[in-house]
């Protein structure tokens, strides 16, 4: 893929104070952008200066939703050294996502060569404290200009930069959790195992009846309100009676990497992991006998983040003394490891950039 580069004639002042980043508020000063057509397929990749997007009212996408993203991070070592985390995991689920929205899939090997050539453009941006990171957006819509519930012909890919700090400002302090008992993220059949920006805005209600509440985020349950799910920013693993457990995947819940990950790393650690159906009466009942040792969700933005106290029913479940447990702390240490420094990478994870 030959990708036309115009740089910017007016760089934007860099963060001066990492420890003031916070979570994607700040954006680099290039993205890469190509675009699709059917019939002609994928065509004028180019990364150019940080800009807005010029659509039609009518383009599809604010109309019908088609429209998918991704998260995944870019890393400096002590070296200086940049560093990526399974890049090829987050644009093979970008295609997943494509398939169940009907939208052009790209090339995966093309989209990972683009990524690596605006990294080196702006390989400056990527902070270097403990816990930060450049985080990387890309995202898909549909372009089409017309009224009409199909899909698209024509689409825009890009991916934008962000250097950030821990998702979480109070870094792995544990966070308390409503899970939700009247609405639903996903249903069997729906988009809920794609990364649709549609699921996060269903989300966005349960989330401020939590923050109403006092807690930072939704543990969502099934379509029958039974079975624990995901959380609203995270996949969810307990550790019961010293096994680690986490639901399976069903269609309705996503994929994530750092879930893919962390059940690799436990199993390789030896301890013992089950994917399965959980019902959330299982987890009071783990509670109310004492052996729900652990909770923490995962994700590509938190990497984990521990659960001290779950919310359900007005009872309050608080999870070894609201304290971060001690296999939470050591799969974050042994994934950031990985991350940052390719340390302990027996797996092939962590990609050092020649950039």
């Amino acid at each position: 893929m030959d990708i036309k580069v115009t740089l910017t004639d007016n760089p934007k002042q860099k963060f001066t104070d990492e420890g003031t980043l916070g979570f994607g508020r700040i954006f680099t000063d290039h993205m890469f952008t190509m675009e699709y057509e059917e019939g002609k397929g994928w065509f004028n990749p180019q990364i150019t200066p940080y800009h807005n997007f010029t659509l039609d009212p009518a383009t599809v996408v604010f109309h019908y939703g088609q429209e998918i993203f991704e998260g995944l991070k870019a890393y400096k070592d002590e070296n200086g050294a940049v560093r990526l985390f399974r890049a090829d995991k987050n644009f093979a689920r970008l295609n997943s996502s494509c398939d169940r929205l009907c939208m052009a899939r790209i090339n995966e090997e093309d989209a990972l060569m683009a990524l690596e050539k605006l990294l080196e453009i702006e390989k400056d941006w990527i902070p270097t404290s403990l816990g930060t990171s450049l985080y990387i957006r890309p995202f898909m819509f549909g372009t089409d200009v017309r009224l009409g519930v199909s899909a698209s012909t024509k689409y825009t890919f890009a991916i934008i930069l962000s250097p950030s700090g821990p998702y979480y400002n109070n870094g792995l302090i544990p966070v308390s959790i409503y899970v939700e008992d009247e609405y639903v993220r996903a249903a069997p059949g729906g988009t809920g195992s794609a990364k649709a920006g549609g699921n996060y805005a269903a989300s966005i209600l349960a989330g401020q009846k939590a923050k109403e509440k006092g807690y930072s985020q939704v543990l969502w349950l099934d379509a029958t309100r039974q079975y624990v799910e995901e959380v609203g920013a995270m996949n969810i693993f307990f550790v019961i009676d010293g096994k680690l457990v986490t639901p399976k995947l069903n269609g309705s819940i996503l994929p994530g990497i750092t879930r893919d990950s962390v059940i690799t790393l436990a199993k390789d650690l030896g301890i013992p992991v089950e994917e399965k159906q959980i019902a959330i009466s299982e987890i009071e009942e783990a509670h109310s006998k004492g052996i729900l040792n652990e909770c923490f969700g995962t994700g590509t933005a938190a990497v984990i983040s521990p659960v001290g106290e779950l919310f359900y029913k007005g009872k309050k479940m608080i999870i070894n003394d609201n304290k971060m447990g001690d296999k939470a702390q050591l799969l974050y240490n042994k994934l950031t490891d990985i991350q940052y420094k390719g340390l302990g990478d027996k797996f092939g994870w962590s990609k050092t950039l020649n950039i």
